[in-house]
């Protein structure tokens, strides 16, 4: 265990379209709904000061076009787009979590349901128990939630983070 309290911000992409029924579902954009929320979500990470050092989103274009959304992101932040976060399962998501470098102190992972949820309901162990039931209850489309813990990454496990904040966009 570490002294450092790590932050781990865990975003769903934003709502996604589908109007092109062509489009593979790894290609499929931002709906006009999502790029709104991407533009709340902008101004949502400036007034809140999130500054991850690490992004980790998954290759698909929503999750990257979500990403893009973000304009106030520092620009010495990390930004790695990953084909094997797409569509990836809670276990695999914390398997890449535990790669992540002790250096840095604050991880954003960008990606989707039911990975994402199933992960974020695996890590909460503490928080605020009315915070806690809404985001196991649902982590909707441009979700993001806020998780400290104590751990390196590489022991991240089950119940170890406290859920901070929460928001919807």
């Amino acid at each position: 265990m570490t002294a450092q309290s790590r932050i781990l911000y865990l975003l769903r992409h934003a709502k996604s379209s589908w109007t092109n029924h062509q489009l593979d579902d790894h290609d499929r954009p931002l709906a006009k709904r999502g790029e709104d929320a991407a533009s709340r979500l902008d101004d949502y990470v400036a007034a809140t000061g999130i500054a991850p050092d690490l992004v980790l989103c998954s290759s698909a274009r929503r999750t990257i076009m979500t990403l893009e959304g973000i304009a106030d992101l520092p620009a010495n932040t990390s930004v790695l787009i990953e084909a094997g976060l797409y569509g990836a399962p809670s276990s695999d998501l914390l398997g890449r979590l535990h790669e992540v470098r002790d250096d840095a102190a604050s991880v954003m992972m960008i990606g989707h349901n039911p990975g994402l949820e199933t992960l974020a309901a695996l890590l909460i162990g503490g928080g605020d128990e009315d915070l806690r039931r809404r985001v196991a209850a649902k982590f909707p489309t441009g979700a993001l939630a806020n998780l400290a813990c104590d751990e390196d990454w590489s022991d991240l496990a089950p119940a170890d983070a406290t859920l901070v904040a929460s928001r919807e966009l």
